[in-house]
């Protein structure tokens, strides 16, 4: 048996699926779109420019992906997000930054252990990307 994390693509994100994979896999070593497969015309729950199903890798971790344009009534949240450990201060800080940037949010700052912490390590931060994929970001003691 095996788990695998599902993201679905609506609403405001719609269309965007593939970018943000394409955004992904250029964050993190190893990591690549091993597939996808759009939609047929006239087929329910999108068109053909839209993605039924993805795969894609990041550092050797395998995550899916659709899109769909009915109106759901729900669509990415901070209570579910992405937990990213490294052992690199540098590497933490500057994926933190990219994930950030252009219409991204910090839902909390990346914090120094000296400066008082969040409780996970030595300096920790959550932050929300412009597709609303919220992440977590930790440097590990």
């Amino acid at each position: 048996m095996k788990t695998t994390t599902f993201l679905t693509f609506v609403g405001d994100q719609c269309g965007k699926a593939k970018e943000a994979m394409e955004f992904y896999t250029s964050l993190f070593p190893n990591s690549q779109i091993k597939s996808i497969t759009n939609y047929a015309q006239g087929e329910p729950g999108g068109t053909p420019e839209l993605i039924k199903y993805g795969v894609f890798t990041l550092n050797g971790t395998e995550y899916r992906v659709s899109e769909s344009n009915y109106d759901h009534k729900w669509s990415f949240s901070p209570g579910v997000s992405l937990f990213v450990d490294s052992h690199s201060e540098e590497e933490i800080e500057t994926l933190f930054e990219k994930l950030a940037a252009n219409e991204g949010m910090v839902l909390m700052p990346l914090d120094n252990y000296e400066e008082g912490d969040y409780g996970f390590g030595k300096k920790f931060g959550w932050v929300q990307d412009k597709y609303g994929i919220s992440w977590q970001v930790n440097l590990e003691e």
